[in-house]
């Protein structure tokens, strides 16, 4: 009786390693890399191999080009750390089972900050209705191969949206449309060499792309009226019959774009102050505003109709001087007809200057000549006699 149970107890157990290493060998595993493939040079990454063997023990290897570099050992069963990372710890990498099943689809692991950041700008801007196209602009001083865009959701998760071979400083243009909620949110941009793929740039600066239009637009309105004299506080208000999480307020013309400040309650608010502090002429310009919900912050309403907004003259002075080039009734005038007036005085002054000049030349010129014709007169009188 023990001999036979013995026997179908080695059996079973013959059959289940049979079972497990014909599941094992067909099964595909997979690997992740935490907090994120592109890792930043001097950082540390996670590698995970995920299976659903029971066998918990597996391999790293890390293949450069046509190489399959030598195993990598973790601290735990399927837990590998890599870092402080350098350049070599670029490339792709599989994990297989110690002892079972085919290995994973390669992960490349990209080390970012080996090279200095591109540029990224949005055209024609980053304030997009739905529906319509923006164009995503990478350029460097670098002479980089390869532009790569990543692009980050509400959520916080970045994926790479699009790569684009580049020759000499040509710039790569990525064209992003019909705009959608998932398309809306924060790029980046990066540059790499043909002879080091997986080494990478230093991310550019975000450019966030908004969609507007999509809930009713605020009204904005300044605090004493648009027109304002230097000195003066400035505060624009930005108000809406519907409660908004957040206004926002940009400008027109050099910074365009550019959130110059931004109103913010626990609670939903139906309007912003936007202190602006004492006026300058550089304050000067066409202001806009946009309302928007935490849970959307991609999303933006219509924008409020334009300001224009006026900072002249001085709060000290009444009398505004002749010689001074930004006096009230000027800075009113438009570009070419103050260029007109500056040409003209030039003219007058000059005028002016050369009028005196004859008028000295002809001065000490008479005397001369009525002293000449006197003595003339006196030697024919003088032989007269």
């Amino acid at each position: 009786m023990c001999p036979t149970l013995l026997s179908l107890l080695s059996l079973g157990f013959c059959v289940s390693l049979r079972i497990w290493a014909a599941v094992g060998k067909y099964e595909k595993l997979s690997l992740s890399a935490w907090p994120s493939p592109v890792v930043p040079l001097g950082q540390t990454v996670t590698l995970q191999c995920h299976s659903h063997s029971p066998l918990k023990r597996f391999r790293l290897f890390k293949t450069d080009g046509k190489r399959r570099l030598p195993e990598l050992q973790g601290h735990h069963f399927n837990n590998f750390t890599l870092g402080p990372v350098t350049g070599e710890h670029a490339g792709s990498y599989t994990c297989s089972e110690a002892y079972w099943s085919a290995p994973s689809d390669p992960l490349q692991i990209v080390v970012s900050g080996v090279f200095t950041k591109p540029s990224i700008s949005a055209h024609p801007g980053p304030l997009v209705q739905q529906g319509q196209n923006v164009t995503l602009r990478c350029h460097s001083l670098v002479m980089f191969d390869k532009f790569i865009l990543h692009h980050e959701n509400s959520t916080g998760h970045f994926q790479r949206r699009g790569e684009m071979l580049t020759g000499g400083y040509a710039p790569a243009d990525f064209s992003i449309g019909p705009m959608t909620l998932a398309s809306a949110g924060t790029y980046r941009c990066y540059g790499s060499l043909r002879r080091s793929p997986y080494e990478w740039s230093a991310p550019s600066d975000p450019v966030d792309i908004m969609i507007t239009g999509l809930s009713k637009k605020p009204s904005l309105s300044a605090q004493g009226g648009p027109m304002v004299r230097s000195g003066e506080n400035v505060t624009l208000v930005c108000s809406s019959e519907s409660a908004f999480d957040q206004f926002h307020l940009l400008r027109e013309g050099v910074n365009l774009g550019r959130h110059l400040a931004g109103g913010q309650s626990p609670r939903r608010a139906l309007q912003a102050e936007f202190p602006l502090g004492p006026g300058t002429p550089a304050h000067s310009g066409v202001y806009r505003c946009y309302g928007s919900f935490t849970r959307s912050p991609y999303s933006w309403s219509n924008s409020s109709d334009p300001l224009f907004l006026s900072v002249t003259g001085s709060t000290t002075s009444t009398c505004p001087s002749i010689m001074d080039p930004h006096t009230t009734e000027e800075a009113r005038l438009p570009q070419g007809h103050s260029s007109q007036l500056h040409l003209l005085l030039r003219l007058s002054v000059a005028f002016i200057y050369t009028s005196i000049f004859l008028a000295v030349l002809v001065c000490h010129w008479l005397p001369i000549k009525c002293c000449h014709h006197g003595r003339r007169a006196q030697r024919r009188q003088n032989s007269e006699w």
